[in-house]
């Protein structure tokens, strides 16, 4: 099938934009972004997932307001025949700018939130370091990812209420991923060997906004129960700076990693609490970075970890389908359906410098230097309802 985009000089396999250059039902696109007030009143999520081998394509969005009240939507549509179409339903992806703006939006709906936001980069993207692992001889992951601060302006109704998002009071990031990965509809399917898990393991990725300068990491950490040491597996940062800087980014080497965590909520168990980082760029020079957490965002019910009401990413649905959830954040009872893969909104600290963005944080299983020593069978996040 011939698309719009076979006209342009940029094929890099020999078969047509429609047709991936690999067969894996687990290839994947993603366009992701989360933004938040800088006062933690409000937190939102939002991307478009596109599975070419599946022939499907999906769409969620989360809003938080105040960590009591989350409203979640959710839509997966057949991809083909209007594969050049990035919309589900609803919801719709532009990118109205290359590196730079992009646009979310989800029209009204039944489901009682609806948003139109244009995002703006403030540094160019930049590239992590192919994020690629093996199991049992196969391809588990093999993703790249572009990745940007921005700034936000438009609109979110929810709950009765215009959100206005404007550049002074709206920080945020931007991700663009694509190839294989292990999430989603795989995690699920029947008939094929159980997918392998380790005792324990720990991600984490954060991206950070200062005046004059910015850093992200991400990491990729596990334990190796036999051994009795953790083994690092992926490593990507970079110390960023705005357009008009002169100022090329410095990639970071290292990520000496010290949180702290909540355990005080048995519906919360291992919820960030803060701590530091200290980044060790290409030039030896160093960044600390205190975190504390504003806000949260709770994305596993939309298509993270474990199905939610029938629902994960890249699962056929049918040629079109949609739900929308509210959640009372207060509700304990909820909290044990929903918790599991969150974004925090941060306040980070370098110095005297105060600056806002946001950390994802995931400990499973066992992590001694952190305390943790259940197994992954004995403990996992979202224990989602069916």
């Amino acid at each position: 099938m011939v698309r719009k985009f076979d006209e342009f000089f940029c094929h890099q396999v020999v078969s047509t934009f429609d047709t991936p250059g690999t067969s894996a039902r687990e290839w994947t696109e993603r366009a992701w972004t989360v933004l938040h007030e800088k006062d933690g009143a409000a937190q939102f999520a939002a991307g478009f997932g596109y599975y070419p081998n599946r022939n499907i394509i999906d769409a969620f969005a989360c809003f938080t307001i105040g960590d009591k009240t989350q409203l979640m939507v959710r839509a997966s549509r057949e991809l083909r025949p209007d594969i050049d179409s990035t919309t589900v339903g609803p919801f719709a992806y532009e990118c109205t700018e290359p590196l730079n703006k992009v646009r979310f939006r989800l029209d009204e709906n039944e489901h009682g939130l609806s948003y139109d936001i244009e995002i703006t980069g403030t540094s160019p993207m930049f590239q992590e370091p192919a994020q690629r692992q093996l199991s049992r001889g196969r391809v588990k992951e093999d993703i790249i990812r572009l990745l940007q601060p921005v700034l936000a302006t438009g609109w979110i109704k929810a709950e009765g209420q215009t959100f206005t998002l404007d550049h002074a009071s709206w920080r945020g990031l931007r991700d663009r991923s694509w190839g294989v990965r292990m999430a989603g509809a795989d995690m699920v399917e029947t008939g094929v060997q159980p997918r392998e898990t380790y005792a324990g393991q720990l991600s984490d990725f954060a991206l950070v906004q200062f005046k004059d300068w910015g850093a992200q990491y991400h990491t990729r950490e596990i334990w190796d129960d036999k051994a009795g040491f953790i083994r690092r597996w992926h490593l990507g940062g970079n110390i960023f700076y705005p357009y008009g800087s002169g100022q090329a980014p410095l990639e970071v080497q290292n990520v000496a990693h010290h949180y702290e965590f909540d355990n005080s909520r048995p519906e919360q168990q291992r919820r960030c609490a803060g701590g530091r980082v200290v980044l060790t760029a290409i030039d030896g020079s160093q960044k600390e970075i205190t975190i504390h957490p504003i806000s949260i965002c709770y994305q596993g019910p939309a298509g993270y970890g474990l199905p939610y009401k029938g629902f994960i990413h890249g699962l056929w649905m049918g040629s079109f389908w949609m739900d929308g959830h509210r959640f009372d954040l207060t509700d304990p009872q909820v909290m044990r359906t929903i918790w599991g893969y969150v974004d925090y909104a941060c306040e980070f600290r370098c110095g005297n410098e105060v600056g806002w963005g946001t950390l994802e944080l995931m400990v499973t299983g066992k992590y001694p230097r952190y305390g943790f020593t259940e197994s992954y069978t004995q403990y996992g996040f979202g224990q989602h309802e069916k």
